[in-house]
C-alpha cells in the first residue's frame, strides 16, 4: 500500500524506541496484545528518539497556565505554531484584544525533562496572524515566533521545509503523514517522551460537529489511526509532514489547530500551511504594510521608462 511506503520513508528520519511503560519487545507480541498494549498508550503513538523540526512551545507546566505545546522549525530563525498555544486561554473572549505571551522555546529534546537552559533558544518577537479568531475560534491559527539568533542545524535539529508546487498529499483521502507531540495519553497526563502517529488524510467539511471546527478551504482533517490512536491536549502546533513521492520530499502540510480529537472525536483538524505562505514569506521578509504599495509603485514605473 502506497501509505505504507510513505511511512517508512517519513521514518528514515525518525528513529523508534520501544515504550519505557511496558519495557516490552513488539517482535515478540502477538498482533492481539499489541493491539491491548496501544490502547493504553499523543492517545496512543510510538515513542520517538528525535523528530528534528519538533519545537516545545513552553508557557508552563501547568495546562491551566497555558501549559506546552508543538511547533515546527522552518528556518534557522523561525518556528511556525498554533496562535492559541500563546495565550493561557484560547477562546475568543480570553484573546480578542490581548497581546499573544512570549514563549520559551526548546530545540532538539526528545524527553520533556531535556527542556531546560541547555536546550532554550531566545525568542526575539512573536507574531499573530492578523486574523487570528476573525470569526470563530479555530480561523486563522497561525503564529510564527522569531527567534533571537540563528540556529545552528545538526541531526538532532533540522528545519521542515514548506509546502511547493506539487506538494498536495494533504488533500488525497487515506494519506497518511507523521505529526509528534508531548500530547496527553489515555491517563490524561502530557508523554514524558516525544510520541509520533501515522494519520490518514479524512475528507471532514460535511462531518463537524457543533463543537469541533467548521472546517473551510484553509483547513483539512485526519482521521485516527488503525488502533484508534489520536491527537490529543499538547499536541496543537505541531507540524503534520507528509512524503511527495514524486520528489522524494518531506514537508510540512499543516500546523495542528484542534487537538481535542483524543480518543472521542474523529478528526483533527489542521491549519493548511499552503493557503498561508504569502503571510508567512512576508512576515519572515520583513514586510511592514507600506512595502506592497512600494514594490509595485517602483515596478510599474520601470515597466512605463521602457515604453
Amino acid at each position: 500500500m502506497r501509505w505504507l511506503s510513505v511511512a517508512v520513508l517519513l521514518l528514515g528520519t525518525i528513529t523508534c524506541l520501544s515504550d519505557a511503560s511496558f519495557a516490552l519487545d513488539r517482535e515478540q507480541l502477538s498482533a492481539d496484545r499489541i493491539s491491548s498494549l496501544r490502547s493504553k498508550r499523543m492517545v496512543g503513538g510510538s515513542l520517538t528518539k528525535s523528530v528534528p523540526w519538533q519545537t516545545m512551545v513552553y508557557l508552563s507546566e501547568n495546562i491551566l497556565d497555558g501549559g506546552f505545546a508543538g511547533g515546527a522549525l522552518i528556518a534557522e530563525q523561525w518556528v511556525l505554531t498554533a496562535g492559541r498555544n500563546l495565550f493561557v486561554r484560547k477562546s475568543p473572549s480570553d484573546t480578542k484584544g490581548k497581546e499573544p505571551l512570549i514563549p520559551k522555546i526548546y530545540l532538539g529534546i526528545s524527553k520533556r525533562t531535556h527542556a531546560n537552559a541547555s536546550t532554550e533558544v531566545a525568542v526575539q518577537k512573536v507574531f499573530l496572524h492578523p486574523g487570528f479568531q476573525n470569526t470563530s475560534e479555530w480561523d486563522n491559527d497561525l503564529a510564527l515566533i522569531k527567534l533571537k539568533d540563528p540556529v545552528k542545524f545538526s541531526e538532532s535539529v533540522m528545519p521542515i521545509p514548506l509546502p511547493e508546487i506539487g506538494d498536495n498529499e494533504e488533500e488525497k483521502e487515506g494519506e497518511r503523514g507523521i505529526i509528534a507531540g508531548w500530547g496527553w495519553g489515555s491517563l490524561f497526563t502530557p508523554a514524558p517522551i516525544l510520541k509520533f502517529l501515522s494519520l490518514p488524510v479524512r475528507s471532514c467539511k460535511a462531518q463537524i460537529l457543533a463543537s469541533t471546527p467548521n472546517v473551510g478551504d484553509k483547513q483539512f482533517c485526519t482521521g485516527p489511526s488503525g488502533y484508534e490512536e489520536n491527537v490529543c491536549f499538547g499536541d496543537a502546533g505541531g507540524a503534520i509532514a507528509f512524503l511527495n513521492t514524486h520528489t522524494n520530499t518531506v514537508y510540512a502540510a499543516g500546523i495542528l489547530s484542534f487537538d481535542k480529537a483524543c480518543s472521542v472525536k474523529k478528526h483533527a483538524v489542521y491549519t493548511k500551511i499552503s493557503a498561508y505562505l504569502p503571510w508567512i514569506h512576508s512576515v519572515m521578509r520583513g514586510d511592514s504594510q507600506e512595502f506592497p504599495a512600494r514594490r509595485a509603485s517602483l515596478l510599474i514605473r520601470m515597466y512605463l521608462q521602457q515604453q
